[in-house]
């Protein structure tokens, strides 16, 4: 069964990412390829999907209003998903607010019911040109604004630095010099208007034949049709997202102790890390954030597992420790 792939678009706010959508829409229709968004606005007033809709009264689109996804509306993404699942989509697109973490949003896309159905293709932030530089001394007082524009950076696969038609070249070699300071890794477009080659970043989005049943109870993949996929993957140099999620199985009574030892083994690649795990007193939903570890009782009766959520984590490593293990 192909897996859905997830675009998020990420950035500050004015910056130009509902741009860059509404052209990603146009490419997919010239491509045959059906997309659905999920639109987030921070405020009660969905500005940003009408004027999508206003180009294509037929786009599936889900809208979540009066605050960030990753944090008060967290708890809705994973059913607003569903339901653009229902459309059978070929892909996903997620515009987060400005001041969303990417990862956040990553973390809504392992949950249970959605964990079998899509994958995250890319992180693209974009980047408001004129004032990027201003960043710091803007929000000086705010610092959580600073740190979240600093991790849209981060953790892009892709930096669209929009409005470089209102900057000199001086100043474009400046923002340069910031992005790759924060992420050396990741390629930098120079644009005006969002404009970028579309075809670059769709290349792997292909029209799903096979399309998705949702389906109560269906299981997940096995393990070794995931060895299969993974390695088919690497022989064709498939470029995945650098925030990566990593699913373990966990098939027998464990020990919350043995798991916490093995997280901290992954730091600073890890972002955190949560799933259902079978403990003496039943099933527990475990959060692992930055230094610790969270325990709650469940009623989750399907399979239990650990997702790990991070940058660049080396899946085989990571697996091979993980089967190592002895609960």
């Amino acid at each position: 069964m192909a897996k859905i792939p997830v675009f998020v678009l990420s950035g500050f706010l004015g910056s130009g990412k509902t741009t860059l959508l509404k052209q990603l829409l146009q490419t997919c229709e010239g491509k045959e390829v059906t997309p659905a968004v999920l639109m987030n606005e921070i405020g009660k007033t969905d500005m940003d999907g009408e004027i999508i809709l206003e180009k294509n009264k037929q786009q599936i689109i889900e809208k979540l209003l009066d605050g960030c996804i990753c944090c008060s509306k967290k708890s809705e993404v994973a059913d607003s998903i569903k339901k653009l699942l229902q459309q059978e989509p070929d892909v996903i697109f997620i515009e987060l607010t400005g001041v969303a973490n990417p990862e956040e949003v990553v973390d809504s896309l392992t949950e249970p019911e959605l964990i079998d159905y899509l994958y995250l293709e890319k992180v693209i932030t974009v980047l408001d040109g004129e004032n990027v530089l201003e960043y710091n001394s803007i929000f000086e007082s705010v610092r959580e604004l600073v740190q979240t524009t600093r991790r849209q950076i981060e953790v892009a696969d892709i930096l669209i630095v929009n409005k470089v038609d209102l900057i000199s070249e001086s100043q474009k070699e400046k923002v340069r010099k910031v992005i790759k300071k924060q992420n050396a890794i990741s390629p930098v477009y120079f644009t005006s208007y969002s404009e970028v080659d579309l075809d670059l970043l769709l290349a792997d989005v292909k029209v799903i034949t096979n399309k998705l049943s949702l389906q109560k109870n269906r299981h997940t993949h096995s393990h070794e049709e995931h060895k299969h996929r993974h390695n088919h993957d690497h022989k064709n140099n498939r470029s995945y997202s650098r925030i990566n999620t990593i699913t373990l199985n966990v098939n027998q009574q464990t020990k919350p102790a043995k798991i916490e030892k093995f997280l901290k083994k992954w730091r600073p690649n890890l972002l955190r890390a949560k799933g259902y795990i079978p403990l003496k007193e039943g099933c527990y939903l475990l959060q692992h954030v930055m230094k610790r570890t969270y325990l709650e009782p469940s009623e989750h009766k399907g399979r239990n597992y650990l997702v790990m959520i991070g940058v660049d984590l080396d899946r085989d490593v990571v697996e091979s420790e993980w089967a190592k293990l002895n609960f």
